[in-house]
């Protein structure tokens, strides 16, 4: 599971535009929607600092969250948010409401293990990353914090897929077939024969 769920307070708009998501952020708030569930969508203001530490946190797009709206709690997993791109503050987030039922499209952060079992990168091989994350469908309330890809007994020349990644119950890829998530590739300036030869003899 990703990280733990957090809680959130949150104002309802009541106005809604650029003129009133300006004056939001001069006085420390962002506009916020949150929408789905066939339900009408809720615009709502939260406190900048408390969500751009949230995004900085990491995890942020693969952890449900409550929001808090005048009294009233939603379940929400963030769809997206848009970072000022000179001050690195947040300037706008779409949450969507979730249940215990709901499927949702996630980008889940690929980790590799076992570097130093790996015989190809011993002897000098280089680990061509393809995919750093793999996008799935999944339970809302399942969402993975991330894979573990081993790389224990891999050899220059080597590919992992997808299909060696053990997916979690309900977790499925979005692409229907075995792609290519790294390989071990020959370095630019070739191998080093006499760490290979040891290598081989071990």
């Amino acid at each position: 599971m990703s990280q733990e769920t957090y809680e959130l307070k949150a104002e309802a708009r009541e106005r809604v535009g650029k003129g009133s998501a300006r004056e939001l952020r001069r006085n420390g708030l962002i506009p916020a929607v949150i929408y789905g569930d066939k339900q009408a969508p809720i615009a709502i203001a939260l406190n900048t600092n408390e969500v751009t530490k949230r995004i900085h946190a990491g995890g942020f797009m693969t952890t449900v969250a409550t929001i808090e709206v005048d009294g009233k709690k939603y379940k929400v997993l963030p769809k997206d948010y848009q970072l000022d791109p000179v001050r690195d503050f947040t300037l706008h987030v779409d949450f969507l409401r979730v249940s215990g039922n709901t499927q949702v499209t996630v980008e889940i952060p690929v980790h590799f293990i076992n570097e130093a079992k790996s015989q190809g990168l011993k002897v000098g091989g280089v680990l061509n990353i393809v995919r750093h994350s793999v996008e799935v469908h999944c339970p809302a309330d399942a969402i993975p914090e991330f894979f573990n890809v081993d790389l224990s007994g891999k050899k220059i020349g080597d590919s992992i897929h997808i299909s060696e990644v053990t997916l979690p119950k309900g977790v499925t890829t979005v692409i229907d077939r075995d792609f290519t998530i790294a390989t071990i590739v020959a370095p630019a300036a070739g191998v080093d024969e006499s760490v290979a030869e040891g290598e081989a003899e071990a």
